[in-house]
């Protein structure tokens, strides 16, 4: 499958900096999910559960309570409030 570079921070940091096969966010509109090539666009992140699915198959789950999705050409950003995964 198709990868493409995302960068996930909240204020205490990186939580995730490399390669993705898809982040799945709530969005302004709904459910969101973003895979390689999608259209550029900015959306807010809603409340709810944020997957990663690393370039490797892993899957990163946690919840948010809000941020920020930049959708570039090849590369992604989610400013997240907080990103609560269970991972110390």
């Amino acid at each position: 499958m198709n990868t493409y570079r995302l960068k996930v921070s909240t204020p205490e940091g990186i939580r995730f900096d490399g390669e993705a096969e898809r982040i799945v966010v709530r969005g302004a509109l709904g459910d969101l999910a973003v895979l390689a090539g999608h259209v550029p666009m900015m959306t807010t992140i809603r409340p709810g559960t944020c997957r990663v699915v690393t370039a490797e198959g892993e899957t990163r789950t946690g919840k948010t309570h809000g941020g920020i999705l930049t959708v570039g050409k090849d590369s992604v950003i989610a400013l997240l409030g907080d990103w609560e995964t269970g991972e110390k």
